[in-house]
């Protein structure tokens, strides 16, 4: 043997030792196995069964105790409640707007189209009859089309009940087999549904909880959203658009993806054909159909009493604090599906807004011509005003956190973006190219408004108009307070009745210079002084320096008390120029004030709610409709008569409210008064008629916002023609043209003649000049 074949042979001895301490070693690990598996494949494979099984009763024993998510209750199930809007409904029971955190309404299975129940369960459920919440048959399907065959228009594995389960119980996410766990939980929960709903209620249930595209669940949202229809008013076609939105609620959208949709509805109507609840005739013309949307979105922006609808709300959160439930938990404005109802006069409201948007374009278009004749003077108030605005902004706080030199902040300014604004001729939205800083001096330049109508009996308020657009200015002007103007002076004057001063004392318009009151002087608006003015046209002419003597005779402070007792609640000061207005109110109080004049001396509780309702219609507050006589008297139903009287005299008598006849011919009877604050920073206008008192603000956002000119920017040009749009849009309104022809109670005999001053002058002093002709040629030059 050679060197060679000795070496050969030790490396054959060495791999065979090699092997065979491997294959002890082998052997002696698969002693250390259970025996099953030292026995053959067949032992072994029962092994793994009974590990399985071993593993899915520890799986099963977690799932059930909640491990994955918790498992509800029979009980829970029984009471399962979804997230249901509030509805607000007119007091003429027309829908206003919705409280909502997901936007869903309920709906019974016999208000919604039986052709959506059968595209529902042609498409996402044939067998959901036969089945008890699980369907064998269909996770083959789903095995072999789906997963072998990839056909992904095989349908999914998932019953309607299961789906129904997910709506109700949203899956979560694990670290590991998210989908297995959130199955398995969704097939336990479905087959308690089961035995506890009966079918039809498991299918009112599903649809009223499917999520659709953006915040809109369920059926009845749904039909309204993209149909502005009922769900019960769906036919075949529509109610195939929105079931087949369900597989991908995006991708199927009809306002997105048009083309996809249309071709998913031929695939929904398709498989209603197949399962026979069209028949092939049908389902080919459905198909060549137009996809045909009546898309309308309904967000807390749109809608009518937008304004409304936000100061109610606050009311609301505020109110079901101390209303429970049967159970004792509290009600959710929401989440519990509240129907609410509101004193709110929907054909009034609108009214109220055409006016308001016609006028708006009117007054905003001539204050910006008027300042081609005030050059000197800014729009947009000053440049100091402006700056402020800037640094208000939370543009510039970041890139002044950024550390932007002010150099490159005012050129970051100045630099044109695409944005989107609110474009006062059209009342909507516009986009455009605009620089920020030109952007913050278009929206200081807007002039703003707020309009509120009530009925003065009752209290119950039946419009309300806060701004000229919800959504880009929430800031309510019905609440907002601003210098009143002479709109305060009918309080003056009342008082002065109640302290016994007769309605026919004449005061002598003179200038005087109040020297305990450290020189002020009050001035009328034209300068113009002479002659005397009994009560009548004094305030028909708003004559200032009058206005300061009647005060100053009567007192501040039962001037102040009276005021408070008609519906004031913000802080008087106690100065004499209250008497000229310089007094920060609402138009919410000033209308109160006025409505206390209009219901003979009894202030009315202002209010907008009549009563809350559950989702099922049971009421929970119903608001008791106010005794008159229950109503607190500020002020004797005597002189808040005479005062009513003295009011229509403002509009008949030549007052600074004439225009209402002359301009914009309202008819009927009407007391009213304008007021107009310093430098026409506000404009006031505030009236009743028999059956409704109302008031209109305008002025801007900031109070350097005005007009120049005090002839466009007085309240009779600027307040006066909203409430003028509105009452004539109102008496043409066939619902409430009798309106029209309604009257002031008359006047007894006694108080006609305490009001007839003319008739008493001259039988006092025949041979004197007419004082009557001297207020006549010289009142019309004093006050506004």
């Amino acid at each position: 043997m050679t060197k060679q074949d000795t070496e050969e042979n030790l490396q054959i001895n060495s791999l065979s030792n090699l092997t065979v301490n491997k294959a002890l070693k082998l052997d002696r690990l698969v002693k250390l196995l259970p025996k099953p598996f030292q026995y053959g494949p067949f032992n072994s494979l029962t092994y793994c069964l009974v590990v399985i099984c071993m593993l899915l009763v520890f799986f099963t024993t977690l799932l059930l105790l909640g491990a994955f998510g918790p498992i509800p209750s029979n009980k829970d199930l029984a009471n399962v409640d979804s997230y249901l809007a509030a509805e607000v409904y007119s007091a003429d029971s027309v829908l206003l707007g919705r409280y909502y955190i997901e936007n869903r309404l309920a709906a019974g299975l016999d208000e919604i189209s039986p052709y959506v129940i059968q595209a529902a369960v042609a498409t996402e459920d044939s067998r959901f009859y036969e089945h008890h919440g699980i369907d064998l048959r269909a996770w083959g399907r789903v095995l072999v089309k789906s997963v072998l065959l990839q056909n992904d228009e095989s349908g999914g594995g998932s019953t309607i009940t299961q789906q129904l389960a997910k709506n109700l119980y949203p899956r979560q996410r694990f670290w590991f087999f998210s989908i297995p766990l959130n199955k398995a939980r969704e097939i336990v929960i479905a087959t308690k549904l089961e035995r506890i709903y009966t079918k039809d209620e498991i299918m009112a249930l599903y649809l009223n909880t499917i999520p659709f595209s953006g915040n809109v669940f369920g059926i009845k949202t749904a039909a309204q959203r993209f149909f502005s229809k009922s769900p019960g008013d769906l036919n075949p076609e529509e109610a195939a658009v929105l079931i087949g939105m369900l597989k991908a609620t995006t991708a199927y959208h009809p306002l997105l993806n048009p083309d996809r949709s249309l071709e998913r509805r031929n695939t929904v109507l398709a498989r209603m054909e197949k399962q026979g609840f069209l028949d092939c005739e049908e389902m080919e013309c459905l198909q060549a159909l137009p996809l045909v949307l009546h898309y309308k979105v309904r967000t807390h922006n749109d809608g009518i009493a937008t304004y409304f609808r936000e100061h109610l709300r606050l009311d609301l959160e505020e109110e079901l604090q101390h209303l429970s439930k049967p159970d004792g938990s509290p009600y959710n404005l929401y989440t519990d599906g509240l129907r609410i109802f509101t004193t709110i006069d929907s054909r009034l409201q609108r009214h109220a807004e055409a006016a308001v948007a016609m006028n708006m374009r009117n007054i905003q278009d001539s204050y910006y011509a008027h300042f081609k004749k005030h050059k000197e003077a800014l729009p947009y108030g000053s440049y100091n005003l402006l700056q402020q605005q800037v640094r208000a902004t939370e543009r510039y706080r970041q890139w002044k956190e950024l550390g932007w030199s002010k150099t490159a902040i005012d050129s970051a300014f100045k630099k044109p973006v695409e944005m989107t604004v609110f474009n006062w001729k059209t009342g909507g939205e516009q986009d455009t190219l605009l620089s920020p800083l030109d952007s913050l001096k278009y929206y200081l330049s807007l002039l703003n408004t707020g309009f509120l109508a009530v009925d003065p009996h009752t209290g119950g308020i039946l419009a309300w108009v806060g701004g000229i657009n919800f959504k880009h200015f929430k800031y309510d002007h019905v609440k907002s307070r601003r210098q009143v103007g002479s709109t305060f002076k009918p309080v003056l004057y009342a008082q002065a009745l109640e302290s016994g001063i007769n309605p026919c004392k004449r005061f002598e318009n003179k200038y005087v210079v109040y020297d305990k009151f450290d020189g002020w002087a009050p001035r009328n608006v034209n300068n113009e002084y002479g002659g005397s003015y009994n009560m009548e046209g004094a305030l028909k002419k708003s004559v200032n320096t009058i206005a300061v003597q009647v005060i100053l005779k009567v007192g501040v402070g039962p001037v102040k008390e009276l005021a408070y007792n008609m519906g004031v609640t913000s802080a008087i000061p106690h100065e004499a120029g209250i008497a000229l207005g310089a007094v920060d109110l609402s138009l919410y109080e000033m209308v109160n004030v006025f409505s206390t004049i209009a219901n003979h001396g009894r202030r009315p509780k202002l209010h907008g709610l009549l009563r809350i309702e559950t989702a099922d219609g049971k009421p929970i507050q119903e608001i008791q409709p106010p005794k008159p006589e229950s109503f607190f008297q500020a002020l004797s139903e005597k002189h808040a008569d005479m005062m009513t009287y003295l009011l229509t005299r403002v509009v008949d008598g030549g007052g600074t409210a004439s225009r209402l006849r002359s301009k914009y011919n309202v008819k009927g009877n009407i007391a009213a008064k304008t007021g107009t604050s310093n430098d026409n920073r506000d404009g006031w206008f505030l009236g009743f008629t028999p059956n409704i008192a109302m008031g209109a603000w305008v002025g801007g956002e900031q109070q350097l916002i005005r007009f120049q000119d005090t002839k466009l920017g007085q309240g009779s040009s600027t307040a006066m023609p909203i409430c003028a749009k509105f009452l004539n849009e109102v008496y043409e309104d066939a619902n409430f043209e009798k309106w029209q022809k309604e009257k002031f109670p008359p006047l007894d005999s006694v108080t006609m003649d305490i009001l007839d001053c003319q008739s008493r002058e001259i039988a006092k002093d025949t041979a004197r000049v007419d004082s009557v002709v001297v207020e006549g040629l010289l009142g019309m030059r004093a006050g506004q």
